[in-house]
């Protein structure tokens, strides 16, 4: 089994329940090989703003494999930083988009989001019209105003589960990709830039106690060849 972190919005119910469904999912179609660690059921509400950020950037880099939301017309801030320290750590990644606008700075051949956020190695792209799909899984005449209530939820969450469903079709097969992709940190440079990730950010466990942790991780994910 490999732990995947799935990184996006958590600001409104929509999100955390979306997130939800495609971790399940997920783990149902990896027929139990991915495990998704969701940074909503990581979050405390109680404690500081350095807490919760520390938290998510240690749980990124505890992860073997990333899942990235790039969602919107203007990527969300914090998900961005994710991605980039998921780089840092040559953690193999794979971004989901499925807002059907296309943003950004690139031409309509490109990225539908800004061009930094693009090009980056052992990273794969699953980018599908999320309206299109759902609207392809109801059921036909499924648009009658006069159909009961109760039956027209049904009918959506049944489209809901199929389109979860099948986004972690797609990105199973991604991840499975990036993850046989070889590393791009070599083994001599591997050491010093996870001592770098574990000064660089300022957590505030201190340096030496996140150098500790970062030469486990390593020493993990080195058994488990992903570095």
């Amino acid at each position: 089994m490999r732990t995947l972190y799935l990184a996006g919005e958590l600001f409104s119910a929509k999100h955390l329940i979306g997130n939800a469904l495609l971790a399940q999912a997920i783990w149902d179609e990896s027929q139990g090989r991915l495990a998704c660690v969701l940074p909503q059921n990581l979050e405390q509400r109680e404690t500081t703003a350095q807490a919760v950020r520390d938290q998510d950037l240690r749980a990124v880099l505890s992860c073997d494999l990333g899942l990235f939301h790039f969602d919107g017309t203007d990527l969300d801030s914090g998900t961005v930083v994710e991605y980039m320290f998921a780089k840092f750590a040559d953690i193999p990644t794979v971004v989901l988009r499925t807002d059907f606008r296309h943003s950004g700075d690139q031409s309509k051949a490109g990225d539908p989001w800004n061009l930094m956020n693009s090009f980056f190695p052992r990273s794969k792209n699953v980018i599908v019209d999320g309206m299109g799909l759902f609207q392809s899984f109801l059921p036909s005449g499924r648009g009658s105003m006069d159909a009961p209530a109760q039956l027209a939820a049904r009918v959506s969450e049944t489209a809901s589960h199929a389109l979860s469903r099948h986004l972690a079709k797609l990105c199973v097969a991604a991840l499975d990709e990036v993850a046989a992709l070889p590393p791009v940190l070599s083994p001599t440079l591997a050491g010093p830039v996870y001592q770098w990730l574990a000064r660089m950010p300022g957590f505030a466990r201190g340096s030496e106690a996140m150098t500790a942790e970062l030469e486990q991780l390593l020493a993990a994910k080195r058994s488990r060849n992903l570095l």
